[in-house]
């Protein structure tokens, strides 16, 4: 069972396309313990292919904070997880319910505005964790920028220090922590852990 983030960058054509562009790429190449095929399209469009499924909801995260340290960017995303029942060179000529579930309920969230979905195709674990995401994007979709990069970092490395986050961001260890309160991250990390346990046992059952 795999997880397929399908994306689209909002307000992509206010900014030079290179400003979020590489930002996504490294972030892709620098992930690759977590990510497998992935593919940027259409200029502003991608698809990502996570081997692990409970690793859904982390790489979703990684990718809202590196694009939202951009002022005014913010990215769509459908998580999809099932199984792959044909690999393509590309990620996107690949096939399966994973890529499914992911690709065919994106089209229908900008309508809704809504910016992060899941679907698995059982009724009530969808169910259970969109209330969750749902819930959560009131929090990561109003990250400000700053806010933003402290939660890359966490998202990378959860037992990061507050001093060693301080000394590499340039500010007091006190600004890290209010940034930390701002961010709500003891939540976002707790809601990851949860989707990640929840799928585990999703898998197992």
């Amino acid at each position: 069972m795999i997880s397929v983030i399908t994306g689209d960058i909002i307000h992509s054509k206010l900014h030079r396309p290179d400003l979020w562009l590489e930002t996504l790429k490294t972030l892709l190449e620098d992930s690759s313990d977590i990510v497998g095929q992935w593919d940027i399209y259409r200029g502003d469009e991608f698809q990502i292919e996570v081997p692990d499924a409970e690793n859904g909801l982390l790489m979703a995260l990684l990718i809202k904070s590196a694009v939202k340290k951009t002022p005014t960017l913010d990215v769509r995303m459908s998580i999809g997880i099932g199984e792959k029942s044909y690999k393509g060179k590309k990620v996107s000529e690949s096939n399966g319910p994973a890529f499914v579930h992911s690709g065919e309920q994106l089209a229908g969230m900008k309508k809704q505005k809504i910016n992060m979905l899941f679907k698995s195709g059982n009724e009530l674990l969808d169910k259970e964790l969109n209330i969750i995401i749902k819930l959560g994007s009131v929090i990561w979709d109003n990250w400000s920028e700053v806010s933003a990069e402290l939660a890359l970092m966490l998202l990378q490395n959860p037992n990061q220090v507050q001093g060693k986050i301080a000394q590499t961001l340039g500010i007091k260890q006190a600004a890290v922590s209010q940034r930390f309160k701002r961010a709500e991250m003891a939540l976002v990390l707790e809601t990851e852990k949860y989707f990640k346990d929840r799928i585990l046992n999703f898998k197992n059952e």
